[in-house]
């Protein structure tokens, strides 16, 4: 929530954070038109006036239409749209898509609803019409042809501004809504557009608009090529601890003293735990997973399920007890024993939440997320985004955790979404991109993870290094944020004169086996573990 558009965003959608329980439609829709002006002249202007390129998420005239819906009147409404033109001044779009879909496609509970928003955008779209292009686009087909149609009247749009050609391709989305936006529509290729246009910033969240803008090629270091070198080689330690070989598993010394997490984060130790035992070992109703793995991941540590599970047997929602469960972490902890994870640093909360004991915080929000029906609404969520909001909305939770959560309910069967939908660096991710690249060329770390995640046969081929995949699967967005965490820490040693953001420069936790092997087991949606048993045998 960076700019007064997130903030506002936040207060609307989001009201049981924040002690305003009810804003009347009219304060509302000025509120709109506020978060609207303050983009338009700390960001859209002076972007444009240097050359680049702006694509909205909206513009004004959902404010009309919503404005409408809420039952504002016409009038003030009017006056309001009016306050906002006039910092628009001599800015007009160059297009305006209007999107729709059938109104078959949408439950008999919302049709009218759908209905009432496509009269009062068509009623818009005719007035304005006359002074605008609209450019009408039925969202009725395969997501990856609608996308591609738009981007190709944007590069035409492209074309004539620049004099050069450019390619625009979109890859699959994951979800057909009449409620995307262009910017979550269309996609674009960085390899191609690195030293041309900024990649989109979804404004999807409140955030600001989408910008392009011309940009300095993205600038890799010696460490990018360790990146590759080490995904490749971190792979190859874990196939021979796979086939049972015995230490050392590989001839770098670096990794063969200090500990770092697999190239493949549902390989590590903890999240196979968390797949097998906690997810797949219970009841799959979705209010127990969501319960299961929120509280696991809230302290994800193996041992601290274990000793909750052998106080209460089976853990259960229909069980869970914040106050007994404090008794027990609370013993536990005074004698000695450690409750959180050394992976990240779980937040204390603010002063709403914070308790004299983390732990009692962390129960307390995982009773309140149960209060709030957040399993149902994670359930019934049609994007990763959409769990990522909901996740995002709970007191203490930021980007960071709310993105790990989303990834680890998205191994059950609560949520079946793509991996590769969107990612959050975390600041150790943020850490490994600055010194893999010396400048970022404009572009956010989020592209460049993306980045690496498109490029990966190609980068690997040209450094020659063979990386056998995970049975199939390739790397997904999750595993390159890891990937580039990693690296962070292995540079500290490797690299020791190329400083990150951080300034850390050595390596905490030594590398040390544990004796219990692991049986490796995945999500089953990924249809993995056939395969896994299959070689394994093979290799009995």
């Amino acid at each position: 929530m960076t700019t007064l558009g997130g903030y506002i965003y936040e207060l609307h959608h989001r009201p049981p954070i924040h002690p305003i329980r009810h804003i009347t439609p009219d304060a509302l829709q000025v509120l709109h038109i506020a978060a609207h002006i303050d983009t338009i002249q700390s960001t859209i202007r002076p972007h444009i006036e240097k050359g680049g390129i702006v694509l909205l998420d909206r513009y004004w005239w959902s404010t009309w239409v919503y404005g409408r819906l809420d039952g504002v009147d016409p009038v003030a409404l009017e006056k309001m749209i009016a306050v906002e033109r006039l910092y628009w001044q001599d800015i007009s779009p160059v297009a305006i898509f209007s999107i729709t879909r059938p109104v078959d496609a949408f439950e008999t509970n919302v049709r009218k609803a759908f209905l009432e928003t496509c009269k009062e955008y068509e009623s818009i779209a005719d007035r304005e019409g006359v002074h605008n292009r609209i450019i009408a686009v039925e969202n009725s087909r395969d997501v990856n042809v609608v996308a591609s149609d738009i981007s190709g009247i944007i590069s035409g749009f492209l074309h004539r501004k620049t004099g050069g050609a450019r390619e625009f391709t979109a890859p699959a989305a994951h979800r057909a809504n009449y409620t995307h936006s262009i910017s979550e529509l269309v996609k674009f290729p960085f390899d191609r557009l690195s030293i041309d246009y900024a990649s989109c910033h979804s404004s999807s969240n409140g955030d600001g608009p989408t910008i392009w803008s011309r940009l300095a090629a993205a600038k890799p270091t010696v460490v990018f090529d360790t990146y590759w070198r080490f995904a490749a080689e971190r792979q190859e330690i874990f196939f021979n601890r796979f086939y049972g070989r015995p230490r050392p598993w590989t001839k770098d010394p670096i990794l063969d003293r200090y500990k770092f997490t697999n190239a493949y984060r549902a390989s590590d130790r903890v999240s196979q735990y968390l797949i097998r035992r906690v997810i797949y070992g219970g009841p799959q109703a979705p209010r127990e997973l969501f319960f299961r793995v929120i509280l696991f991941k809230l302290f994800n540590l193996i041992d601290t399920w274990e000793r909750l599970e052998s106080t209460f047997g089976e853990l259960s929602v229909k069980e869970f007890d914040p106050v007994k469960y404090d008794a027990v972490l609370t013993a536990a902890m005074e004698a000695g024993s450690t409750l959180y994870s050394g992976a990240y640093i779980m937040p204390s909360g603010d002063a709403r939440w914070r308790q004299d004991r983390k732990h009692r915080m962390h129960l307390r929000l995982l009773e309140y997320m149960l209060s709030l029906r957040l399993a149902e609404r994670v359930a019934s969520a049609h994007s990763m985004n959409e769990v990522f909001d909901l996740l995002k909305s709970i007191p203490s939770i930021g980007d960071f955790l709310a993105y790990q959560f989303a990834t680890d309910l998205n191994y059950s069967p609560l949520t079946n979404f793509d991996e590769n939908e969107f990612v959050v660096p975390g600041p150790g991710a943020k850490n490994g991109i600055r010194k893999c690249f010396s400048t970022l060329g404009g572009l956010t770390e989020a592209d460049l993870i993306r980045f690496v995640r498109d490029r990966q046969e190609d980068e690997l081929r040209s450094r020659s290094l063979h990386f056998r995949d995970l049975w199939g699967r390739s790397l997904q967005l999750i595993d390159c944020q890891n990937l580039f965490c990693e690296v962070d820490k292995y540079s500290r040693v490797y690299h020791p004169d190329v400083k990150g953001i951080s300034g850390r420069t050595r390596i905490k936790q030594q590398f040390r086996p544990s004796a219990d092997p692991i049986n490796y087991w995945y999500p089953p949606k990924w249809g993995l573990n056939e395969r896994v048993a299959q070689e394994l045998n093979q290799v009995l």
